[in-house]
């Protein structure tokens, strides 16, 4: 089937977002098995606008600059395709001898590209449509993992490192820190903070909540207190979309949505950093790194850009083959080294569908994940965190008496 190829990204960008968009352009090319490859400003809202771009005609060097570069190179956007959208996205298609469909997104995503092939099997038209996964918060069913994941669970990782050193070296003036880490529903990215404890004092961060274990506002402070009664300090990382029991969020809720419905969260930090303040008397700070989570070029994790590239690849490569209707997955290989191949899983098997976390991965605590996930998650951060140093502090023997305070 001769024609061309459309590629496009949707959802929130991540840090290697664009390394999967070069993964697709430079195979197509080098494929010479396409008339030309074609790039959607926008996601899907692109399409329907008709503003596509000519990638054969960049530069070839521009990619390798594109590979590392954080945000979405195409531009993303979320659109929520209906009934109403289809016969535009097919005259679109048909307009421009579009035969061939790469798809870069998460859940939502994965859902459009799912209602793409359908719409072209229906319709009688020759479309091959192949979702290439994307997202940080790690969420997508029949793949061992994400790209862009990696990436921002390095940045979690190390940020949460720092920040819990600061709060060390800072506790007699703000004992309490909480940390906001993104995640509506999965806790995935917020649980990778555990890799901090590797290089702190203390284990910090003390305290870890996820979506997937519900707590109670007076069950949150007894912890927070009893960390602080142990080691002066605490602090505390969790998820954005942290819930009680009666799954109520901690934290407020903005408003607005987006076209999938997904109300935007935020603000659980500060609620609850007001709350220790009240209740317990303790100075609280919070941090909320927002999407700078997922955008941090400087912290990319060369694992997760590889397997970026790699999944774009694929993607073209299945095409190739005639094959539709299916994400590119990535598959741990067993054994002590880390190794990992790609598969294709159904597209209508994982639109809609949230991977959690596993209970493997959570210590039945409530507040806190298993060594399990630590070797889960280690191989996909890349490299091992920077080292720190911290001083013996060797006490010079007193020549007065005690100081006591006014």
């Amino acid at each position: 089937m001769a024609g061309n190829l459309l590629v496009a990204q949707s959802g929130g960008p991540t840090a290697v977002i664009n390394a999967s968009l070069a993964g697709v352009v430079q195979t197509a090319i080098e494929s010479g098995r396409f008339g030309r490859v074609f790039g959607a400003l926008d996601g899907t809202l692109g399409i329907l606008r008709e503003t596509l771009v000519d990638l054969t005609q960049e530069e070839p060097a521009v990619w390798k600059l594109v590979l590392q570069t954080p945000g979405a190179a195409l531009g993303t956007s979320r659109l929520k395709l209906t009934d109403a959208h289809y016969d535009r996205i097919l005259a679109v298609l048909k307009a421009h001898d579009v035969h061939y469909l790469c798809l870069i997104g998460g859940n939502d995503s994965m859902d459009s590209a799912y209602k793409l092939s359908r719409l072209a099997e229906h319709s009688g038209y020759e479309l091959l449509v192949v979702g290439v996964p994307k997202t940080v918060d790690n969420d997508l069913a029949y793949t061992d993992h994400c790209p862009g994941y990696g990436s921002a669970a390095r940045f979690v990782a190390i940020t949460v490192r720092d920040t819990c050193i600061d709060s060390w070296s800072g506790k007699l003036s703000t004992p309490v820190k909480i940390v906001e880490i993104m995640g509506r529903h999965a806790g995935w990215l917020t649980a990778s903070a555990a890799l901090a404890r590797e290089s702190t004092p203390d284990g910090a961060p003390h305290l870890i909540y996820v979506p997937e274990r519900p707590i109670p506002l007076e069950r949150f402070l007894e912890d927070v207190e009893t960390a602080y009664r142990q080691y002066g300090y605490a602090v505390v990382a969790l998820s954005e979309g942290v819930r009680n029991p009666q799954g109520e969020l901690l934290g407020a809720v903005v408003e607005a949505v987006d076209a999938f419905g997904h109300r935007q969260l935020g603000g659980v930090s500060a609620i609850l950093a007001e709350k220790v303040s009240e209740r317990l008397r303790l100075k609280a700070r919070f941090e909320k790194p927002d999407t700078m989570q997922r955008s941090s070029s400087a912290l990319v994790s060369h694992v997760d850009r590889e397997e970026a590239f790699r999944v774009g690849q694929e993607a073209v490569r299945a095409v190739l083959q005639d094959i539709s209707g299916k994400m590119i997955t990535l598959e741990r290989e067993e054994g002590p080294a880390y190794h990992c191949r790609t598969g294709l899983a159904d597209l209508n098997k994982v639109a809609g569908v949230e991977r959690l976390l596993p209970d493997a991965y959570l210590d039945a605590n409530g507040h806190d994940v298993t060594p399990a996930f630590l070797d889960y998650v280690r191989p996909l951060i890349g490299e091992p965190l920077p080292p720190v140093g911290f001083l013996r502090r060797h006490p010079v023997p007193a020549g007065l008496p005690p100081w006591t305070e006014a």
